[in-house]
């Protein structure tokens, strides 16, 4: 017989949890077991709209995880509490799922690390655009060398902006910059800011299409509007031993990528020696170039199997395969983009290009 694996959802901070609580409530091995957040009636309509007990909901998240005894927790807190909810969470000797972006700096990052070590459970930073069916097709013609060594790696990515979207991506009317300065996503002390959300989509997953190679420096540039306090745009160049890469972050996209594609379209395109690809969000094909027929043309996406078709899927397929996470759920991948986006943040706030941050800053 097949193991049930008993999942709890700690903190609701982040809107994903709901479509992760969906993935884990339709695996036919799973049962939840624990839900906890500190604002219990946050948390009580995705239960309900998922069918998931209201009784298994509590603000105590100590009784929760002593009482339900999971083999995995799901984390969504503000990206500034990471560290500290990972830590809280370690001690119940759980494989520890955490939402992405890694964290809110590198030295956070390494707690992360160092509380899941001395458990001997796995740390997995889950990214949703590793997901789509675009780049798991790109990375896969990649790899089998259809444009040879990888040179360059172009992102621009976002949507209109965190509070247009609940779960689901439920639409939401616009707010003004008092009602946003209220939420975490745009309080600098909690990680807010598109550059913290979504610059470690595309360092993340630049790195896994780079084949893990980090780059020597990095040159930031946001745009902070006014009655803000973070960005909501920003532009990052790395510089490679193989040359430059481009990642640009923004909240305020004509349009929503998932409904309908903006422009400049949200996505990555790859150039590599011997062709390029354009890879879109949520896009049915992709496009590739290469010396053979430089007209360029079009290759369907792939259609995701077992166990590649979600995060929930593919991290309890490698827990019962007794098997690390690999490729941008893993700590070494994400540390690398980590690192990028330390780099990035330093840089933008003095205006200058700096070489690679590999240690905490003090």
């Amino acid at each position: 017989m097949s193991k049930r694996w008993k999942i709890a959802a700690i903190n609701f901070d982040h809107m994903h949890m709901g479509d992760l609580l969906r993935m884990a409530t339709n695996h036919p091995e799973v049962d939840i077991v624990g839900v906890s957040d500190l604002e219990p009636p946050r948390a009580a309509p995705v239960l309900e709209r998922l069918g998931i007990d209201q009784a298994l909901l509590t603000e105590d998240y100590r009784a929760c995880l002593e009482r339900s005894k999971p083999d995995l927790v799901i984390l969504c807190p503000a990206t500034s509490h990471h560290a500290e909810w990972v830590e809280k969470v370690a001690p119940y000797c759980a494989h520890v799922f955490v939402e992405k972006p890694f964290a809110s700096s590198l030295a956070e990052a390494h707690r992360m690390i160092n509380a899941l070590e001395a458990t001997g459970k796995q740390l997995v930073i889950n990214w949703p655009l590793r997901w789509y069916p675009s780049h798991m097709t790109a990375k896969r013609l990649l790899d089998e060398g259809l444009i040879g060594d990888l040179k360059e790696v172009h992102f621009y990515d976002g949507n209109r902006g965190p509070l247009r979207h609940i779960m689901d991506k439920i639409e939401m009317p616009e707010t003004d910059p008092v009602t946003k300065n209220k939420t975490w996503w745009y309080q600098k002390s909690h990680g807010g800011g598109s550059l913290q959300d979504y610059l470690g989509y595309g360092v993340t997953l630049g790195t896994w299409f780079h084949g893990g190679r980090e780059p020597i420096e990095v040159t930031a540039v946001v745009d902070i509007p006014p009655g803000l306090e973070v960005d909501e745009h920003s532009l990052v160049v790395c510089r490679y031993d193989t040359g430059l890469s481009k990642y640009e972050t923004r909240w305020g996209t004509f349009s929503d990528p998932w409904i309908h594609q903006p422009q400049p379209k949200c996505g990555f395109v790859l150039v590599g020696s011997r062709g390029t690809i354009a890879s879109y969000d949520l896009e049915p094909s992709i496009r590739v170039q290469t010396l053979d027929r430089p007209e360029g043309f079009e290759i369907a996406s792939d259609t995701p199997q077992h166990p590649f078709r979600n995060p929930i899927e593919y991290v309890l397929d490698c827990l019962a395969k007794d098997e690390k996470v690999s490729g941008p759920l893993s700590v070494e991948i994400s540390l690398v983009g980590q690192k990028i986006v330390d780099s990035a943040v330093l840089s933008a706030t003095e205006k200058r290009t700096v070489p690679l941050i590999t240690h905490p800053q003090s």
